[in-house]
């Protein structure tokens, strides 16, 4: 008789109306997760839906079509907090306050905090910056530059939150699309991408600096160990998907209690590139209770 489970999932859904037109509801109705955290959400609140079975703490954010957080739940949290709500301390993050991409909640049938974060792509510093060679135009470095603030003040912040659980006795969850791979196991072509946004050696220290066996634990990496992948982004474009050429950028990080508990860890990926519901997959993560 197996052990009693339950089951976190990370999705960055790439806009929920679209994913909704592609099948979102058939797959939360067929999958259950316990706990569900939405990431680019990129609408008005009025426009988000309904989640049966689920209370939905939602910060969609101030700008038009632009990121959007939320976490679904089984039962209502006993408190819920966002940046909309209440602004970060650390310097560095006011000016995100507004923008939907931080909500946590304190679970009211456990003893946790689930925190969901959508974390800025951001950019080349102006060094790797070519003229012809960049996806997107030359900007100096300024997206990388206003990234690398959001990562030293997000640290700073995610060190409050995650004290502020232990001392209330909860465990503590963080989830979602961080934008960062950590290792070369987390890219396939992990070498060229040293020289790419999201895998820059600034950006993997910041990620190593998070953590520690008495801080927070990468439940993925702890369970898979030094293998490739499981990989959770692919480019729409050509045959990223269909030949398994992708990143993970989406991220479980627990508390060292609740990382002990963690059983299993896969990647939702659809069977084909028609049926994907997202450019992302949803990450899953089953704990015992």
């Amino acid at each position: 008789m197996m052990s009693p489970s339950f089951t976190v999932a990370s999705f960055n859904v790439n806009g929920i109306r679209a994913a909704r037109r592609r099948g979102f509801d058939a797959w939360l109705a067929d999958r259950s997760p316990d706990v569900v955290g939405l990431q680019e959400l990129r609408c008005p609140v009025s426009e988000v839906g309904e989640f049966p079975g689920y209370t939905a703490s939602i910060d969609v954010g101030s700008i038009p079509g632009r990121n959007g957080v939320g976490l679904l739940t089984r039962s209502e949290p006993a408190a819920v907090r966002s940046w909309a709500l209440t602004p970060p301390k650390a310097r560095g993050l006011g000016a995100y306050a507004s923008h939907g991409r931080y909500i946590e909640v304190d679970l009211a049938d456990r003893r946790m905090t689930v925190a969901c974060l959508y974390l800025p792509k951001g950019g080349l510093p102006a060094r790797l910056q070519r003229p012809g060679g960049m996806r997107e135009e030359m900007d100096g470095g300024a997206k990388y530059d206003r990234k690398m603030r959001f990562l030293a003040g997000f640290a700073r912040e995610l060190d409050r939150n995650r004290l502020a659980a232990a001392r209330a006795g909860r465990e503590f969850l963080l989830i979602g699309d961080l934008n960062v791979a950590h290792t070369p196991y987390d890219v396939t072509n992990w070498r060229p991408a040293r020289k790419m946004e999201g895998f820059l050696p600034e950006e993997r220290d910041w990620f190593s600096s998070l953590l520690s066996p008495r801080r927070l634990i990468d439940v993925v990496r702890m369970l898979r160990g030094d293998e490739p992948g499981p990989l959770t982004w692919w480019s729409w474009a050509g045959q990223s998907f269909a030949k398994d050429v992708g990143w993970r950028v989406d991220h479980q990080l627990a508390s060292p209690g609740l990382a002990r508990r963690a059983e299993e860890v896969w990647v939702d990926k659809e069977s084909s590139a028609e049926a994907r519901l997202s450019d992302h997959a949803p990450l899953i993560v089953r704990y015992r209770e």
